[in-house]
């Protein structure tokens, strides 16, 4: 008999494999990290014992989630200003408030934030866009969190950078700091279209190919910055970044609500990764990302929640079912997106465009044990016809009970493991009272 570090036996296991098959009454051996082995449980009994045995009878185990796009440190602006416009909220209250406020400590209290709240959620890892990376970085060295971290580059001034030269400078000493981390990566993050000059792209995409890195973007976010692209430089910007060769396989392009047939195609022919942020789209009314026509033809599709100032929430359930929902009425047929798509989009689609799809994604021999328990005992669980379905269409994150990255547990029934609740609430409410006691 062998002995391993953890055996977890559950009344169901989605792997979230080519298969979309759903295991009943199996078991997953995890060892030095990561799993070795994935069998029923009886047989489990004969051949595996270990130091931590889980007996989860009425769960469903499920990859971690993986946040496609987020703005950790923004939690900090949680419902500072509704109801606007994208452009408004961004030039009159958001980009004051980064301005008075932003800077290490902000950042830091902010992840930490967040990071507890994806991880209350399932989330195992997320793919993050923000000033102060090496903020957020620290929190999610500590934490026990997968994370992707923007090297962040704008052309204006903020509080973190000057320039260009200095956004690029910082963003390289992050890659090279963390490029030996286990579980933290880096990718470059360049604003947007509207934000980042083509020389700059044009030096993002060199280095990217040198360093083997993604290129996360907002792209096509609103029909403004469309036909704000088409007033300037006489194109879309979806060409314009054609034009100079930034739609390839490196690229994770977030929104993309404004796409005509042809650019369907272009990201097709491409390779280009999209992350779709439902529930931030829908509130800024930025417009529909087209998923069933981007699914039709074989686009990468995964799932974000963006910030939580303008989300409200980390909430990766909720974006699956949103994602789901929103497909089949935009694309008019129920069976767009089917349940099992959307959980892919939420696990090993974002894996593959972060190029981590060999390490996390789904449960597979190899992989690293990133592992969420979500418990599928309650009324409002029941009955249980399709366990799949029950996931993406009638289950929140109220219902995760465990969460493992790395096969070490962050999450215990319920409790943080890595992550001091109370010194979390208590940080957070002396910057909601600074934040809020200063006229932005």
């Amino acid at each position: 008999m062998q002995t391993v570090d953890l055996i977890i036996n559950a009344r169901w296991i989605v792997p979230v494999t080519a298969s979309q098959q759903v295991l009943e009454n199996h078991a997953v051996i995890i060892k030095d990290s990561c799993i070795v082995s994935l069998l029923p449980q009886e047989q489990a009994k004969q051949l595996y014992s270990a130091s931590v045995t889980h007996n989860m009878d009425q769960h469903c185990i499920i990859p971690g989630l993986i946040n496609n796009h987020a703005h950790a440190a923004m939690s900090l602006f949680r419902g500072l200003a509704d109801d606007m416009p994208l452009m408004t909220w961004l030039n009159e209250y958001i980009w004051p408030a980064e301005q008075q406020f932003v800077g290490d400590s902000f950042v830091e209290s902010g992840s930490t934030l967040a990071i507890a709240e994806m991880i209350r959620g399932g989330t195992t890892c997320f793919n993050d866009m923000y000033f102060f990376p090496e903020a957020t970085a620290r929190v999610a060295d500590r934490s026990g969190i997968r994370a992707s971290l923007g090297m962040v580059v704008i052309e204006f001034p903020t509080n973190w950078a000057a320039n260009v030269d200095e956004y690029m400078h910082k963003g390289q000493q992050l890659h090279d700091h963390y490029r030996h981390h286990p579980r933290i990566s880096t990718a470059y993050a360049p604003h947007a279209p509207y934000t980042v000059a083509d020389a700059t792209l044009e030096k993002i995409i060199v280095n990217a190919e040198e360093m083997d890195l993604p290129i996360h973007m907002h792209v096509h976010e609103t029909a403004g910055e469309v036909s704000q692209s088409v007033e300037e430089f006489g194109m879309r910007p979806l060409e314009r970044l054609k034009q100079i060769g930034l739609l390839s396989p490196r690229l994770i392009a977030v929104h993309m609500t404004q796409l005509t047939e042809e650019e369907i195609e272009w990201c097709a022919e491409a390779g280009v990764h999209i992350a779709h942020c439902p529930e931030s789209n829908l509130k800024l009314a930025s417009g529909f990302c087209p998923v069933a026509k981007l699914d039709k033809q074989g686009v990468n599709l995964t799932i974000g929640t963006d910030g939580a100032a303008s989300n409200n929430d980390l909430d990766m359930f909720a974006e699956m079912r949103q994602a789901a929902l929103l497909a089949k009425a935009i694309g008019q047929d129920p069976s767009a997106i089917p349940a099992h798509r959307a959980l892919e989009m939420a696990t090993i689609n974002a894996a593959k465009s972060l190029g981590l799809e060999q390490q996390t994604g789904s449960i597979e021999v190899g992989k690293f044990a990133d592992l969420v328990a979500v418990d599928m005992s309650s009324l409002e669980s029941q009955p249980c016809f399709d366990v799949v379905s029950q996931l993406v269409y009638a289950t929140g994150r109220d219902k995760v009970s465990d969460v493992w990255v790395d096969g070490k547990q962050l999450l215990t029934d319920k409790r943080l493991t890595t992550l001091n609740e109370n010194k979390i609430l208590a940080d957070t409410k002396q910057w909601a009272e600074k934040i809020g006691s200063q006229q932005l």
